[in-house]
Parts: C-alpha cells; structure tokens; sequence
C-alpha cells in the first residue's frame, strides 16, 4: 500500500494538475486490492447537492459520496464532471476516485438544521455509491442513518452487489420513512456487459440483489438504461431481459435509449469503434441531430418495449425528473414556506392529502 499527501492541504508532486483545486485534500491512496486506481481522500465541505430546476418547490436533492467511478462504464453521462479536476473524461474517471470521507458527519449536521426541509434525497444518480470502493470506506451506512433520522426520504440507484450488506438497515429505516430501492441492469448479454461496463457485477449477481431486496421487505426497480441501438434493442434481448427481472422479483421497470452528452460521445465512438466497427455509420448518423436519438426511434423503442412489459406482468416505473433518479415515494410531500408539509397534486390531478406537521414522520401517501 502507498500513501502519498497525509497531510491535509497537501499536494502530491506527482498528481494529476487538477488535484490542486482540492484543498481539503488529505491524502491518496493506492493498493493492491484496487490494483490501477488511486483513490483521493477529501474532506467535504457540504453533503447534500441542490440541483437547479425550475419548480415552485424544489425537491432535487442528491448525495455523491464518490466523484469518478471504478464500474467504468463506457456510456457513463457523469464522466465529464470529472473535467473540473483536470481530469480527463475517459481512464481519470474510471481511475481516478475522490472520496468523502467524512461525508456523513457533514450531512447528519446539515439535516439537523431547522431549515431542513426533508425533501426526498436521491443517491446513485451521479456515481454508484455502492461501487467497490464502498467495501472499503463503508460511508452508506452512516449516510442513510443520518437521513432516516433526520425524518428524510431517500432513494437509492446502484449497480453495486454490495447493497446486500446494508439491506437490513434500509429495512430498519423504511419503518420511519420512505426509502425507494433500484438496480441499473441494462445488458443481459454477458460478453456485451463485461465489454461495455468492465467493473460492474455480473447482470446474474445484480438479479439475484433484486431477489434480496424484495425477501427484505423492499420494492426494487430495474432501470433498464441505456438501451443501446443495434446491440441490445431486440426483441430477444428485451424479451429475455424483462423475463429475468420478473424472475428476480423486480415491481417496476424503467427504461431508456442512449444518451450521448458530450464529453461522453467520444469516449463512447471510440470503444463502439474498437467493439462493433460495423455500426460506427450508424450510430453517427443517429446520434448526428444532438444528445438523444431521434424522436423517431424512443417512439418506435417505447413500442416494441411496452407491451413486453405488460406481458411480463411488470408495471412501468417512473423516473424523478429533477435528479434522474427513482422517483421517491415521498414527492407529494414537501414543505410550504410555513415549513408545513403539503400534498403536490398528482398526475391524474388529484390532491386529496392533508397538511401534515412538520414534527410528523413523513408519510406515504
């Protein structure tokens, strides 16, 4: 094991350019059990991330633990935010993790504040909080301690086995308050997943966490995301891929088609590249108008997909809009100015729930 930087503030002459806009820096870490990645221990400043959105009342909440992420997947949209470390987008954010180590000491502290409004708080929608570093600095247990006590909703997105270690805490606190559970499993072909998301378990290891999410007590969505034209939009390949998640125990499905921001494209045409030269032609020219693929092709996937669902028995999740993550149980109850908790109406334009004060618990409604 090599330790470079102990001392915090200290930059280690050998790291990365970026590494110096860390102050709260404390030391990098690299050991044989994570043979290639180097971890950046920092101390955090905040927690609890706000994302921009225009709403009356904001309720987009997120936790990074992590910034960069060891699943190293190809298609990741979260790989340019490595660039404000001077980071690159490609082999720094699969090798390159900043942990916050004191994470959940500053969150319990910012959830303790009067101001707190306990909106829903999503994790995994940034980086996997349960990638494998989190064998290593165990900072979930103590993040979700400090929301469930705090009277906070959360969720949780995650391609991590490793979420089974927690499963009996999540059970514990989802007797106080909502907790939303889902697992990203988008390749049920194991050569194409071993290619394209190298460091993330196996399709049949995350299965079997739904398996023991739902024998904990907890529902679990499958985010079906990305699904990616030509390699795994077939029938057969969804059919298959829905059949195993009802196997597993999965109550929603949610789902998707790629989506190239940039930053990400060219990370993405280079392995397609390397992998699939065949459809380089194809995904230029899908991909050739913006960001998503075309109108044209989410409808005609929506078509083939739905209907698998329904045959399957599976019901369509919903994704939160605000941090593209599971969307809480908990969205109809936010605070008024007044910090009262008050019912949104729904999306068949309904209301019907009371005020509810702020001392309570929150409910599900």
């Amino acid at each position: 094991m090599r330790w470079n930087g102990q001392q915090l503030g200290t930059e280690e002459p050998s790291a990365l350019p970026g590494l110096a806009k860390l102050n709260n820096l404390v030391r990098s870490v690299q050991t044989p059990e994570f043979a290639g990645v180097t971890f950046h221990e920092v101390l955090a400043k905040s927690a609890l991330n706000k994302i921009p959105r225009q709403s009356q009342m904001p309720f987009g909440w997120t936790i990074n633990p992590y910034r960069g992420c060891s699943h190293a997947c190809v298609y990741c949209f979260a790989r340019p935010t490595h660039s404000y470390l001077d980071f690159n987008a490609g082999d720094d954010f699969d090798n390159q993790v900043v942990v916050k180590i004191n994470v959940a000491d500053v969150l319990a502290k910012e959830v303790a504040k009067p101001s707190w409004g306990r909106y829903p708080v999503a994790l995994g929608t940034n980086t996997d909080p349960y990638q494998r570093a989190e064998g290593r600095y165990s900072l979930m247990p103590g993040i979700i301690t400090a929301l469930a006590q705090s009277g906070t909703p959360l969720s949780i997105l995650t391609k991590g086995t490793l979420l089974r270690r927690d499963l009996p805490l999540l059970a514990e606190v989802a007797q106080t308050v909502p907790v939303d559970v889902a697992m990203s499993i988008a390749i049920y072909d194991d050569e194409l997943q071993k290619s394209i998301e190298p460091g993330t378990p196996s399709a049949k290891a995350r299965l079997a966490t739904v398996t023991a999410v739902r024998n904990a007590g907890l529902d679990c969505s499958v985010f079906l995301m990305p699904i990616l034209p030509y390699l795994t939009d077939t029938k057969a390949h969804l059919d298959e891929a829905l059949r195993r998640v009802k196997k597993a125990g999965g109550t929603s499905v949610l789902f998707s088609s790629l989506y190239l921001k940039p930053g990400v494209k060219p990370w993405f045409m280079h392995w397609l590249q390397r992998q699939h030269p065949e459809l380089v032609g194809k995904y230029t020219e899908l991909y050739s108008r913006g960001q998503y693929a075309p109108k044209e092709y989410r409808a005609w996937l929506a078509g083939r997909i739905s209907p698998l669902i329904r045959a399957h028995g599976l019901e369509r999740g919903r994704e939160d809009p605000a941090t593209g993550g599971i969307r809480s149980k908990a969205l109809g109850m936010l605070r008024d100015d007044s910090g009262e908790r008050v019912a949104f109406q729904s999306d068949d334009g309904s209301t019907g729930a009371r005020i509810l004060p702020s001392t309570e618990q929150p409910m599900l409604f």
